[in-house]
């Protein structure tokens, strides 16, 4: 019998940002295009900080993390766990940094339109639609397949 490695997953965390004008917060990645904000979870660091990190590094400004809205798990090609908040605009102008190519504050309607990738634009829907619950998603991608979806806080 062969032994088995131990399981590998990415955490990554991302975050729906508002400000005062309900404007949502996409930045431009260099590879992926716009998106919402999000990275992955640095050694010894909680969810929390790690979105707190995520959007001051890529957008510029200071916000305060609010629920959990949605898990996504990316089955294959490789593993990753995907924990998205929604989140609150609190301080600072927009300046993206080396993480980052740009970064807007911009309606529902136009970041739906900005959001492209077929993985990006699904967060986003759902973080969008967000009906209080958590959301569950595990996905593949090359192509994007969506293999399950339901809502963590119910049952059947």
């Amino acid at each position: 019998m062969t032994e088995q490695a131990d399981p590998r997953h990415t955490v990554v965390v991302g975050c729906l940002v508002r400000n005062a004008k309900d404007e949502i917060l996409v930045i431009r990645h260099r590879k992926r295009g716009w998106e919402i904000p999000q990275g992955r979870v640095e050694e010894g660091e909680n969810l929390l900080d790690a979105a707190r990190r995520e959007v001051a590094e890529e957008a510029g400004v200071e916000v305060e993390i609010g629920p959990l809205a949605a898990v996504w798990s990316m089955v294959s090609p490789t593993s990753a766990l995907i924990f998205a908040f929604l989140g609150r605009y609190l301080s600072g102008e927009l300046n993206p940094t080396d993480d980052s190519e740009a970064a807007a504050w911009v309606s529902e309607a136009e970041a739906l339109k900005m959001v492209t990738s077929p993985v990006m634009r699904e967060r986003l829907t759902g973080l969008l639609n967000h009906d209080g619950g958590v959301s569950y998603r595990s996905y593949a991608i090359k192509p994007y397949q969506l293999h399950l979806e339901r809502n963590l806080l119910s049952w059947p």
